[in-house]
Formats: C-alpha cells, sequence, structure tokens
C-alpha cells in the first residue's frame, strides 16, 4: 500500500469482544488528512505529516522537569540579574520607540528560551517577566509595520527580529493574545515593500540574517497557516531567495550559522513541493557530519567555525550550536515526518547538551567536546579558534551568545514530544516523562500520562486519561538503533515487526485509563570511527559512553549565587579500551543503579548506568596546549597492565573521553604510541584558520594540497619573509630537518612552495645558519629533506622567503640527529 509515496505495513487487526484494533508501522508519518483542532499547513503548502501541539500542552515529569526546574532558579529563570543586555531600565527592546541600548540579539535570543519556559512551567512569576517583554515588543510597531530597536534598521539588520517572532508565536499558542496575528501581519506587509539590496542582504548585521533567512521563513510559513493570506507565499520565495544558498551548498561553515541554516531547504520544500530541496537539507547534513562529526554525542567540531583538519573528538561545539541543532531536529521531524531526525535530536540531548552546564545550570561553558579532560581558564589558541576561557564554566557573559540563546535546548526538546498527526491523532515524538493534554478524535480532550526512565531504561508506559471513549490513531516512534521492539495495549501484545526508524500507528477506540506499554531494547555497540584513526566508542541504545574520571571543581569567582567553575581530572584518563569488535556485548558488564532514578541524573555521582570495561593506559597520550592530544592509529600496543574501568553516560561526564584508542588484541599488531609535542612551536605570523602545532602534529599529508589535516600558513603575508621555529624543553642534538610544503594550486591561489629557506640555529646569544647544508628543496607532495653539520640546541628555525604575491604554509616539520 501507497500513501503520498510513502510506504505502510499493516501489521494486525485483533478483535476482544468489541474492541479492534489495529497496527501499521510506518517508515515515516504520511501525508494525508488533516487535523481539526491543531494548525498544519494549508495548501498549497505540502501536507504536514506532524503538527506542532501549542505550547504548554506539554509537561515535562521526572527527571525531565528537573532540567526545567534547575533552568529556572538557573542562568535562564534569572540572567536579568546579571546580563547587562536583559536590563530593562534604557533597553531599545522596552522602549515603544524602539531608542536605547542593548537593540540586538541578546535580549530576543534569552526571551526565545525564557518565555517557552514560562508557558511550559505554569510558573506565573516568570510568565509575568515574560509578558512585560512581550507587551513592549507589541508596543513598539511605528505605522510602516517595523518593530523593535530603530537602530537594527538603520543597520539594515532583521536577525534580531526573527527571534521576536518566534517569541510572539509562542506566547500565542500559550494564550491567544489577539494582538499577536494583526501584529504580525503588518510586519511582513512592511518587509514587502523592503528593497531587495536592503532585505537580507550578506553585508549587515555580520551576515546572520542572510545565513539565518530561514527562521524568517518558519514565521511567515506559521503566519500563513493561521491566516489564508496568499501573498505570504510571495514573501516566503522572496525569503528563500534573498537567503544564503543552502539548496546548492553548505552556504557557512560557521557552526551555529549550520545548525541553523542547514534546514532551509526542507522548509522551502514545503512551498516548492520539489524533492531536491529536501535532498539539499539532507546533502547539507551528511557533508557537514561526514567531515567534521566523526564522532559521538551528534554535534561536530566547530569551535567557532568548522576548520579544515580540525576533525578530531577534541573539537567541541558551541552551546549556542547544541541548542539551535536540537531545534532544527524537531522541526524536520515535524516537516518530514521522518524518525530518523528526531533519533539525531534525541542523540544530542542526552549526550551533548547536559555537559555544557554544571549541574546546576547556574554556569555554562562555550565548548563541549567528545573528548576533554580539563576545563581550565587557560587560553587554548591556537587549538581551538578562539582565545581566551573557552572551557571553564562561567555564569557570566564570557559566552554572551551562548549565555543568552541556551535555554532553546530543553524547550525546544520538550515543546516537541509529542505532536498532533493527521485524522486528529497524537504521535509520541521524543521519548521521556511527561503529560500532554490535546484535543483527539471527535475533540475530546485527553491527557497523556508517560512514565519511563528513558533513555536510562527501555520500557515506556503510556496512559490514556479520558472523559469518555473516544477513538484517534497514537503513532509511536520507533528509534533506529532499536531492534526487537514491542507494543502491548492493556498487556496484550500487538502482532507485527517494528522495524527501526519507523513508527507503529494504533488505531483504536481509546477508554480511561488504557494502558500501552512499548519495549524498546537496548544494546551494547561499538562503533570503530575509519576517519579518527579506527578509534572506538561504545553505545547502549540512545546513550553513548565516557570514560569515568574523577572530578576536581575549583571556584574562582563568585557574585552572589554565581560561581565560575574550573574542573580538572583526579585519576587517570589516557585509557585504550580492550574490546571484541566481532562480539562486544561480551567485552562490557552492565551495571544499572537501584531505582529510583535520580531526578538529576547527568553527574558522574548519579548515573543511572555504568559500563564494566577493560583496558590499558597509554603513557605517550597526553594533553596539548591544555587540550587532549589527538588520536593515532588504532589498534594500539600498549604495555601496561589490564585495569578494569568504568564507563558512564556521557551526558553526565564534564571530563570525559568518548573515543577511544582501541588496544591490540592477543596476536594482533599494534602501532606503538608515538610522543609528540615535546618542543613548542612559533611562527613570526600565523593565519588564525590555521596553527603552529600542525608543523608537530604527527599527521602525515597525502599530498600538498591536503585540505584534510591541520596546516601552518602565514597568510595573508605575501611575498614576505617568515620564519617558524621549535624550542626544546633541553639543548638537543640536530643534524638533519625535513619540510612537507603546503601549496593549494589549483584550488586556490593563495599558498605556494616558497622561492628559497635556509635552516637557522640558536647559540645561546644569536641564531646562526647551519652549516654544510645538502641542499633546500622546494618540491611539492613530498617531504623535502636537509642535512648539515650536527648543532647542539635549544632553537630551531626555519627563514622562509616566499615567491612574489604568494604566502607559504608547512603542512609538518620534521628533525632529528
Amino acid at each position: 500500500m501507497k500513501a503520498v509515496g510513502l510506504a505502510f505495513l499493516l501489521l494486525g487487526s485483533i478483535g476482544y469482544g468489541q474492541e479492534r484494533m489495529e497496527m501499521r508501522v510506518v517508515e515515516r508519518m504520511p501525508m494525508e488528512g488533516s487535523n481539526r483542532f491543531y494548525v498544519g499547513n494549508r495548501s498549497p503548502l505540502l501536507p504536514s505529516p506532524l503538527i506542532k501541539l501549542p505550547t504548554g500542552s506539554v509537561k515535562p515529569k521526572g527527571w525531565l522537569e528537573t532540567q526545567l526546574r534547575l533552568m529556572a532558579d538557573g542562568l535562564l529563570g534569572r540572567l536579568p540579574e546579571i546580563s547587562p543586555w536583559c536590563k530593562w531600565e534604557g533597553n531599545a527592546w522596552a522602549n515603544p520607540k524602539g531608542e536605547g541600548h542593548s537593540h540586538w540579539e541578546e535580549l530576543p535570543y534569552w526571551l526565545r528560551g525564557f518565555t517557552a519556559l514560562a508557558y511550559i512551567s505554569g510558573d506565573q512569576k516568570l510568565i509575568a517577566e515574560a509578558r512585560k517583554w512581550i507587551d513592549a515588543i507589541l508596543s513598539s510597531q511605528d505605522e510602516s509595520g517595523y518593530f523593535g530597536p530603530r537602530e537594527n534598521w538603520r543597520n539594515r539588520d532583521l536577525w534580531p527580529h526573527m527571534l521576536a517572532l518566534e517569541v510572539l508565536r509562542t506566547h500565542y499558542e500559550a494564550t491567544n493574545d489577539k494582538r499577536v496575528i494583526p501584529f504580525m501581519l503588518k510586519f511582513c506587509r512592511w518587509l514587502m515593500t523592503v528593497p531587495f539590496e536592503d532585505f537580507l542582504p550578506p553585508t549587515k548585521g555580520g551576515g546572520w540574517q542572510h545565513i539565518r533567512g530561514g527562521d524568517l521563513l518558519d514565521s511567515i510559513l506559521w503566519l500563513y497557516n493561521r491566516t489564508g493570506e496568499a501573498w505570504l507565499i510571495d514573501l516566503a520565495r522572496i525569503v528563500h531567495e534573498r537567503t544564503a544558498p543552502w539548496a546548492r551548498e553548505v552556504a557557512s561553515w560557521h557552526g551555529v550559522n549550520i545548525c541553523q541554516g542547514f534546514r532551509e531547504p526542507a522548509q522551502f520544500w514545503q512551498v516548492a513541493k520539489d524533492t531536491r530541496y529536501l535532498q539539499a537539507t539532507i546533502r547539507n547534513y551528511e557533508t557537514v557530519m561526514g567531515i567534521y562529526g566523526q564522532v559521538p554525542g551528534g554535534m561536530f567540531g566547530a569551535d567557532e567555525n568548522c576548520r579544515p583538519g580540525y576533525t578530531g573528538p577534541q573539537q567541541a561545539a558551541e552551546t549556542c550550536s547544541i541548542a539551535e541543532f536540537v531545534k532544527s531536529h524537531a522541526m524536520l521531524t515535524r516537516i518530514t515526518g521522518d524518525g530518523i531526525w528526531a533519533d539525531r535530536a534525541e542523540e544530542i540531548a542526552f549526550n551533548s547538551l547536559p555537559a555544557a552546564f554544571t549541574p546546576d545550570y547556574k554556569a555554562l561553558h562555550y565548548l563541549t567536546a567528545p573528548n576533554m579532560v580539563q576545563l581550565d581558564r587557560g587560553n587554548k589558541a591556537p587549538f581551538l579558534q578562539n582565545a581566551g576561557t573557552m572551557l571553564s564554566y562561567e555564569p557570566f557573559e564570557t559566552y554572551r551568545c551562548c549565555q543568552h540563546n541556551h535555554g532553546l535546548g530543553w524547550t525546544s526538546f520538550v515543546e516537541h514530544l509529542w505532536m498532533a498527526t493527521p485524522q486528529n491523532g497524537l504521535a509520541a515524538v521524543f521519548h521521556a516523562p511527561c503529560e500532554v493534554t490535546a484535543r483527539v478524535g471527535d475533540g475530546t480532550t485527553v491527557r497523556i500520562v508517560v512514565d519511563t526512565d528513558y533513555p536510562f531504561d527501555e520500557v515506556v508506559q503510556i496512559t490514556v486519561r479520558t472523559p469518555k471513549p473516544v477513538r484517534f490513531p497514537l503513532a509511536l516512534r520507533i528509534p533506529s538503533w532499536c531492534e526487537g521492539s514491542t507494543v502491548k495495549v492493556n498487556g496484550r501484545q500487538l502482532k507485527g515487526e517494528l522495524k527501526p526508524n519507523s513508527f507503529a500507528i494504533i488505531e483504536r477506540q481509546w477508554n480511561d485509563g488504557d494502558k500501552v506499554l512499548l519495549q524498546l531494547p537496548m544494546r551494547l555497540q561499538v562503533k570503530v570511527w575509519e576517519k579518527q584513526r579506527n578509534a572506538i566508542s561504545v553505545r547502549y541504545g540512545p546513550l553513548w559512553f565516557s570514560l569515568k574520571i574523577g572530578e576536581r571543581w575549583e571556584k574562582y569567582r563568585q557574585q552572589g549565587d554565581w560561581v565560575a567553575w574550573e574542573v580538572f581530572p583526579t585519576t587517570p584518563w589516557n585509557y585504550g579500551l580492550i574490546v571484541d569488535l566481532q562480539h562486544p556485548e561480551k567485552s562490557f558488564e552492565i551495571d544499572r543503579k537501584p531505582k529510583p532514578l535520580p531526578l538529576q541524573p547527568f553527574t558522574v555521582e548519579n548515573a543511572p548506568i555504568e559500563l564494566k570495561a577493560k583496558g590499558k593506559r597509554i603513557p605517550q597520550w597526553t594533553m596539548v596546549g591544555g587540550i587532549v592530544g589527538p588520536l593515532q592509529d588504532s589498534p594500539v600496543q600498549s604495555d601496561e597492565p589490564v585495569e578494569e574501568l568504568t564507563l558512564i553516560p556521557m551526558g553526565c561526564a564534564r571530563l570525559r573521553i568518548s573515543v577511544f584508542p582501541r588496544i591490540a588484541n592477543e596476536g594482533e599488531e599494534g602501532h606503538r604510541w608515538k610522543e609528540v609535542f615535546n618542543e613548542v612551536a612559533e611562527a613570526s605570523h600565523t593565519w588564525h584558520m590555521d596553527t603552529v602545532e600542525a608543523l608537530h602534529d604527527g599527521l602525515l599529508p597525502q599530498n600538498s594540497c591536503d585540505h584534510s589535516i591541520p596546516r601552518w600558513t602565514a597568510w595573508d603575508h605575501r611575498g614576505t619573509v617568515e620564519w617558524v621555529q621549535y624550542t626544546f624543553p633541553k639543548p638537543r642534538k640536530v643534524s638533519w630537518c625535513e619540510v612537507y610544503w603546503f601549496d593549494d594550486e589549483p584550488v586556490g591561489g593563495g599558498c605556494r612552495v616558497p622561492q628559497s629557506w635556509r635552516v637557522l640555529w640558536w647559540d645561546g646569544e644569536k641564531w646562526q645558519e647551519v652549516r654544510s647544508p645538502s641542499g633546500y628543496g622546494v618540491e611539492k607532495d613530498k617531504f623535502n629533506r636537509v642535512t648539515f653539520e650536527p648543532v647542539m640546541t635549544t632553537k630551531l628555525r626555519i627563514e622562509i622567503r616566499a615567491l612574489q604575491g604568494f604566502s607559504v604554509g608547512i603542512l609538518e616539520w620534521r628533525y632529528g640527529e
């Protein structure tokens, strides 16, 4: 059977007295029919396979409710106490004429997550605070239709308004405030008068509006679905045309831009009905993750931008990126009806999001990586792109964007836990403890209660509370990692095979107290990351696992309730795992902690599941510049004794090793780990996207134009004399060195092999050129080796003269006796 090209299979029809139940399994939620009670896509848009319920319809319970309560008492709920951008006095967002300070993204960034939190929780104090700002925004619209800070439009920047529109949508869904729809229509009519050269230009406001036009597109389609104003479809097309060309390519390699922008073609697919737009979003995701996301946890390395060669598990994602990626995956689940996007949202929410915060949500850090073993305030540049403290936990404006935007992560997750479906049904999209109140079937309001310890347990129990019998379809998402799942209704198992990455749809008359039991068997899996030198990660159901590392929290700044923290390891971390790749379940012992589940499970002490494993230390694997040293080839030969190790869920681990070298098994030939970075590299100039550490990172290039590994370049210095040098911890004898030049011809036009170069050594007082050099080669695609009379020195330098009009670069520089 086919429904709009989406296959489904009728699996069971069971009669018990007068009761009739049907269960069918669909690969994607079908785009057929409509919902009488909730607003999905109007014609001519593609029909909605899933429909977001109004904010406040879903109430979290258990461990998930704890996350939101902590956020309410933490940064998100109390940010005006410490953020200068969230102060009411003089704020341009609070001024009816839009004049004042703090006019840009910070206030609406914060208000987006804060407003959702207020209405989800029902906390009247939070609601009152949100309403204060919302009333101010609604009162700021002028006769033209423009609203908010006038400074933004003087800069031709609509990015902050995209955020404010989302705040108003959340408020409307929760309250039906009759001011919102006319307000948004008037603003959109103003947008239709903006000259094209001023509409989302890439040169204004940092370019965010041009890259992130999909956020504006989403609000326009939301408004069209509630008004039917046909001209809004024309505006949607204009927004797509003026947005960066995500349909053609990954239009930006900035991490947050990717997390928001990659989905824009799929959003426009609803308008164009051309599947190539959906495929473009899929291609964007696969391109980014295929290079920078070859790690557990659902994120990719972009510490602020994705950088060629910086693809290892020590590369991190911004907290902003984590929050935005959860939201984007939830949106794509709604738009496509494909559960794979829900899998991706859960992977981030359970594994990457919690560790971005202190357990009390009163501080966060800028970057979170799969491998990170010391969260100090030291400068990690150039290993990390930005200078300053990027890893310590700060409550203050150190991480300005993340500080205001972080609330979007858990609130987006909660708002999309359950969605409405065509045929007046409901769908369990994400699995977590919650209650949902919604109209179904003939209009009856039902309450669905979900009791589960998922993702730490395999059982999801759903209880239907209804004032009278009502017939409606109930859809249950089966994750892509899950095989052998089962569904029981009132103790009776429904027949049929529930395939991974599908939805089981149960059509029946539901009575008060009916219970559905969804069993999601979890199994141990070991993932071999071929692009991480065959290192491995361990997965159990939706959870990835990290080494359990002792934590020492040190306070370094305090202002009232707000504390800044560094976290240091108290136990060794440089282990490889001993694993049977053919039978990984034999290599681990699962240890479940006694119930009840801790309300805050995301800590080392409260980890609900532990895995016992075997491993060996790799003493040569050390920290480099304050972060975990790069991986080397697995399997690894280690002479250290076998030790019993404990692994905990990745989301519980602030200090973590989640991508492990694999220790060679008996009879298997392993690689010896080479000690690197025992010298300090410096340069006369380094392009900000490159690093001097590439000179000695041990990563060997395939050719001189190899963009897959880090490099040092002196770009954008052209035709100059530059130098690179090593400083040794103690004098050492050197008689040769060899250089692998970076040359980006024909890909780029910036770097070429040099005109000439020479080797210098430090005699304790001045630089001397080495004697009797054998020759200074400038050939591409090979090491250019020079020998010379031995010198004993603490510093070695290469002086390089670039060709006229070009810069120079090096992929690897080696030396020896």
